[in-house]
């Protein structure tokens, strides 16, 4: 418990009073308190009608408080109304409406809960129900409109509960296109700046969400037909003789004008902490832009956003800096116009000093401050146990003086809940908080004889947790030790926590804690240990090792006997690879086989409970060379090393370098040993280039020096050389001060200065310590100090909270300070958050995602470095499923100053519920009232399962599961399926709709001995799920099995397939010898027994053409052409070719003989029969599949 002194407000006499200003007051559940409310519903209660009512209102106290309620005023007998019960232990009224009206619930309801020791009563709580109604029934004209004209299509949604959400949608539920042309005011309003021919259409279609009955209603579809002057000079020409009435242009172009709002200027209420949204919407050709000015100063910076194409001008937390005159301006190539718009700011009452829980023993004095602002000036109004204080009984320990009452000389039975009501006509604020007068004596909070464990040279701290009335005073004590504990090296902080700055192995032992009050005393004993470092003694080293060598790792440690450390490698900060060669010893790591991937930095990691260690070495891997070879490797160590020119604050060093082994050094490193203030440990102070053999070495005060050499070379570092004759420098003043000075409380009420300590080198002399300064920051008061030792931080004690200070730490010993350092900035310490995030909305994006928006709260009432906000939010159930499940809360961080976030990996259709916190650097602030939102349907899942149940000769059963995510209701199941050969040809696909009502259907008039698959999902209003498939097969007729196997194997079956081959084989030896032999054909033999007289002369003169040889079998026919018809008249020739084809058309073949006579026929039903071929249809080909 905390405890601040403080003085009376008002005019009057100082008189100092102790101030029982207790933060997060919680008096344990044993003693007696009055009620404390714990839980209540937000002010304002929007019900959905299609669930039950729940007001919550929850308290704790001793004795457990009864609840009763009153609603409009009157007490609401609960015991007289069946639809509503109470829960046990609990005020939270239960309201079932099933059956019911919400109308006949609607009302304002407060809850009261008390005890004996006082009445503690809830907001006013406002049940309203949800409201969605209809549209009213129109008739929406079409609107005939010129190209360039501006245009408005009203929305005009039904008033809801709270309003609804609009948007602007097409017959095909897409979002209408916006732009600086086209855009929605705030108003729900369509706004055109100027038509075109492509707005032309006939499903503009207003939408109206309201989330709370997640319903949507739409108003009646707009048609808007944008006519070109060529299609008006069309429409009146129809009606005027073909005179056109129109120019050949669209409306001319103009000057902006403003749409919404009119004249010329206008004004606007906001209340402080809400959101302030302005809006100037312009016609005009061409398209008007629109900019925002503040007519009085600048626009907010981080709180000023441009929306819907600049048209609206949003600023989020108003303060009252954000009140006067904006100028919002349309301008365009012709022009430009301008509108005022008045913003006025008004403030509902909040919070500056909210008034805490107020514990007091008997005769003691303390102060209840109810302080808070608005605009207008809110009124103050006390109620003790939720009467007006003055009609309560008189009690003349008890003082009201405006926003304070003043108790002095409490009794007993002064005990009571005092309310807080703060007012104006925009709202009020309510405070329950109790005077509770006991006499208590102490108790400690922190569990008995807990063990601390902490490494030696860290802090350690030690809890006492107590409570008493009066408020106990915390002492300690170590082993049997009769001495309070207190002064360097303990610290007492006001919880009553003993921190030790740098716990050593004489702090270990038992602690006692004592808290000790008038009443008595309480003690409570912890033991701390103090455990050694673990340290790594013998170091992994830098090793060079040829291809399928072997390389050894050592890593021994030293660790406190107590703990038993764990040992990992690391390569290149990763796991080792998972390969046979690495073997990981006790204190080693073995590479076995060594490729040129094993090169790389090995890590070995030495972990405890309380703390580790680590060390790495680089591996080379080299080629391996032939023998003989040149061997290259590090350098020997330098020697000789000689100490001259000696100066207070520098001296020479010079070296004999060892043998390079054939690699040039590169360097000479050079280090040190501070044999004075950490002896056994090298540091490094300077590099020359491999060339020199000698450095000129800058010193420090007050050090005892030891020098040594290290050489590189490519293969690595060498050997350290043996160290040089020491060399002691002078003690001086501190050259410079500590570093990464800081300040950041860790409790509300204090400043935690911190700075990294000067090593003993920069110490410059004996006697180091450090003088602390601070001052607030920004007041004007004088720096205040304190001088410290052996330390690297001091608390400052009684600070305000989360205020910045000026902080310097300077540096000093016995012969001196340190320069003047430069002052940083710090905090005192933050906490928790006040004020949670308020207009919480929710966006659903799809199924699976929404979006969250809220509105910032104030940087004064974060109390600390805001880290950004958190959403809680689960899923109540889901919406098709009344009953509620498990829930399981899901936190989502969004760091900064982010207003919005989404949610993703939803499930659909379902109830889920949210709330928004602030956090900063000590927690979380209050949630702000839970929001309720619910996904729409998704697509479900894949059904559970699909089996194949009796396969007959023409039919088969399935069987299946309901989709284990249904993600919404389900319209039915689609069943799929064709047959497939063995060969994966597919036949004609089959599609049955199912109900959803139904497990199982049978498929009849299937095909015998056919293999069929399956596609088979359900679905939703959202579309198909997943598929399932499956195969089966129907079974054989045995009768046709039979048959076939008879068939198959009967020996005068094979025997004709035998003959039949043969004689095809037959037929082709003759043929093919046929041809090869030559001769006459029947053509010849035709013309033989028909000359032409034509042709019988030429066979005289001519011999060539006497008869048909094996010579020409594969030439032309010469002297042979057909006409174009393909017929040869009769008094051309006698003997005419058509003769040969009988009536059909002449061919030759590829010899040149006539094929007309002996195949003409079958030729031409051949061509017949191709021409009347087509695809097979499908019939056809499931005839032929079968």
């Amino acid at each position: 418990m905390l405890r601040k002194r403080c003085l009376t407000p008002g005019g009057a006499p100082l008189i100092l009073l102790v101030c029982h200003l207790i933060t997060a007051l919680d008096v344990p559940l044993d003693l007696q308190q009055p009620p404390t409310l714990t839980h209540q519903s937000p002010k304002d209660y929007i019900v959905d009608p299609r669930e039950n009512i729940v007001i919550q209102c929850e308290a704790k106290g001793k004795p457990t408080p009864n609840f009763s309620w009153t609603r409009n005023g009157t007490h609401f007998d609960i015991e007289k109304d069946a639809r509503v019960t109470m829960k046990p232990n609990s005020g939270t009224l239960l309201i079932d409406i099933t059956g019911g009206k919400v109308e006949a619930y609607e009302g304002v309801y407060q809850c009261t809960a008390r005890n004996e020791h006082g009445t503690a009563i809830s907001n006013n709580i406002v049940i309203r129900q949800s409201r969605s109604p209809l549209w009213s029934k129109e008739r929406v004209d079409p609107i005939l409109i010129q190209e360039g004209n501006s245009l408005i299509l009203e929305c005009r949604p039904p008033v809801g509960l709270p309003p609804p959400i609009i948007f602007w949608m097409d017959n095909y539920f897409q979002r209408l296109t916006q732009s600086e042309r086209v855009s929605q005011g705030l108003n729900g309003d369509l706004y055109f700046s100027n038509v075109r021919t492509e707005d032309t259409r006939n499903d503009y279609i207003c939408y109206a969400r309201f989330n709370h009955t997640q319903t949507i209603q739409q108003k009646q579809p707009i048609s808007v037909k944008v006519l070109s002057m060529d299609a008006i000079n069309e429409t009146i020409a129809a009606f005027l003789n073909d005179t056109e009435f129109y120019s050949d242009s669209p409306a001319g172009e103009r000057r902006p004008t403003f749409m919404i709002p009119k004249g010329q200027t206008s004004n606007k209420l906001v209340l402080r902490g809400h959101m302030l949204k302005l809006e100037c919407i312009a016609e005009g050709l061409p398209t008007p832009e629109i900019h925002w000015r503040k007519e009085s100063g600048e626009l907010p910076n981080k709180r000023t956003f441009h929306e819907n194409f600049q048209k609206t001008l949003k600023i989020i937390d108003v303060t009252e800096a954000d009140a006067g005159l904006y100028r919002c301006i349309a301008q365009n190539s012709l022009g430009s116009v301008h509108h005022i718009i008045n913003v006025t700011v008004m403030a509902s009452p909040y919070w500056i000093t909210e008034p805490k829980n107020l514990v007091l023993a008997p005769k003691e004095t303390g102060i209840l401050i109810c302080r808070a602002n608005g605009s207008p000036d809110p009124s103050i109004t006390w109620l003790m146990n939720g009467i007006p204080i003055e009609n309560s009984p008189k009690d003349l320990s008890r003082k009201v003086e405006g926003d304070s009452i003043i108790f002095s000389d409490v009794q007993t039975g002064s005990s009571a809940v005092y309310q807080c009501n703060v007012s104006n006509e925009f709202g009020y604020l309510l405070a329950n908080a109790f005077l509770n007068v006991l006499a208590e004596p102490p108790r400690i909070l922190t569990p008995t004889n807990q063990m601390y464990q902490v490494i030696m040279n860290n802090r350690a701290l030690l809890d006492c947790a107590s409570f008493g009335s009066p408020i106990p005073k915390i002492n300690w004590f170590k082993d049997d030790q009769t001495s309070i504990l207190d002064g360097d090296p303990y610290v007492i902080h006001d919880n009553g926590t003993l921190e030790i700055h740098v716990a050593q192995k004489d702090n270990n032992g038992k602690y006692t804690c004592i808290a000790m009050n008038d009443l008595g005393k309480a003690e409570n004993r912890v033991q701390l240990e103090v455990k050694d470092p673990t340290r790594i003694i013998k170091q992994p080293e830098y090793r060079v090792v040829q291809v399928a060598g072997k390389v050894i790792f050592e890593c021994k440690v030293k660790h406190d006997p107590t703990f038993t450390p764990t040992i990992m490698w690391l390569k290149n900060n990763e796991e080792l690879p998972d390969d046979e060669r690495f073997i990981v010893g006790e204190d080693s790591l073995t590479i076995g086989e060594v490729t040129e991937i094993d090169e790389g930095t090995y890590t070995c990691i030495a972990n405890t409970s309380l703390d580790k260690d680590s060390a790495s070495a680089e591996l080379t891997v080299v080629a391996a060379t032939p023998a003989p070879a040149i061997i290259y490797d590090r350098p020997d160590p330098s020697t000789d090393l000689e100490l001259t020119d000696e100066r207070e604050r520098s001296i020479h060093l010079t070296w004999t370098p060892g043998f390079d082994h054939n690699s040039i050094i590169q360097k000479y490193i050079v280090e040190y040993e501070d044999g004075l203030h950490e002896p056994g440990v090298w540091h490094y102070l300077t590099e020359v280039p491999g060339t020199k053999t000698n450095a000129h070495l800058k010193l420090s005060p007050h050090v005892l020096y030891s020098f040594r050499v290290v050489s590189v070379n490519e293969v690595g570092r060498s050997q350290p050389s043996y160290p040089s004759r020491q060399y002691q420098t002078a003690p001086a003043a501190p050259d410079e001060n500590p570093s990464k000075v800081e300040g950041a409380g860790n409790e509300p009420d204090n400043l935690v200065i911190t700075w990294e300590t000067l090593t003993g080198i920069q110490s410059n002399g004996p006697g180091l310590q450090y003088k602390v300064h601070w001052r607030q920051k920004d007041v004007d008061d004088d720096w205040t100090s304190v001088t410290v030792a052996n330390v690297s931080k001091y608390i400052v004690s009684g600070t305000q909270t989360f205020v910045p200070y000026e902080i310097k730490v300077q540096a000093l010993n016995d012969l001196g300070i340190a320069p003047e350092p430069s002052a940083v900035v710090g905090y005192s310490g933050e906490d928790l958050p006040m004020a949670a995030p308020g207009n919480v909305r929710v966006r659903v994006e799809n199924s699976t995602l929404a979006e969250v928006q809220w509105e910032p709260v104030s940087p004064k009432s974060v109390r600390g470095h805001q880290k950004g906000y958190k959403i809680y939010y689960w899923k109540e159930r889901s919406v098709f499923k009344r009953s509620r499940r498990h829930v399981e809360k899901k936190i989502l961080t969004f760091s900064g100053d982010k207003t919005h976030g989404k949610l993703p990996g939803l499930e659909p259709f379902s109830l889920y519920k949210l709330n928004v916190r602030v956090f900063n650097g000590k927690g979380e602030g209050p949630p702000s009232p839970d929001e309720q939102f619910e996904t729409p349907e998704g697509v479900p899942s894949a059904p559970a399962f699909l089996k194949i149940l009796n396969p007959m000769l023409d039919s088969l059963t399935l069987e299946w599961g309901a989709p284990s995510h249904r993600n919404g209701l389900l319209t039915g199941y689609t069943l799929e399926y064709q047959p497939i050969n063995n060969t994966h040809e597919l036949g004609p696909l089959v599609k049955i709709i199912i109900p959803a009502n139904e497990t199982n259907w049978t498929l009849k008039n299937l095909n015998y001995s056919t293999r069929y698959k399956f596609y088979f999902h359900a679905q939703t209003s959202k579309g198909p799920g997943n598929i399932i498939t499956e195969e089966a097969v129907t079974i054989m007729d045995e009768a046709m099995a039979s048959r076939q196997v008879d068939i198959a194997t009967q020996g005068w079956f094979i025997g004709l397939m035998c003959a039949i081959a043969l004689l095809i084989l037959v037929l082709l030896i003759f043929c093919f010898v046929k041809r090869n032999k030559g001769g006459k054909y029947p053509v010849k033999e035709k013309e033989d027994a028909h000359p032409d007289p034509e042709i019988q002369p030429m066979k005289d003169d001519d011999g060539t053409f006497g008869e048909y040889s094996d010579t020409e079998d594969h030439k032309p026919l010469k002297g042979s052409r057909t006409p174009s018809n393909g017929t040869v008249k009769k008094e051309d020739s006698d003997d005419s070719l058509v003769d040969y084809g009988e009536g059909g058309d002449g061919q030759f073949n590829e010899d040149g003989s006539f094929i007309g006579q002996y195949s003409g026929k079958k030729e031409k039903e051949t061509a017949e029969g191709n021409e009347s071929s087509e695809a097979p249809s499908p019939v056809n080909a499931m005839n032929s599949f079968v």
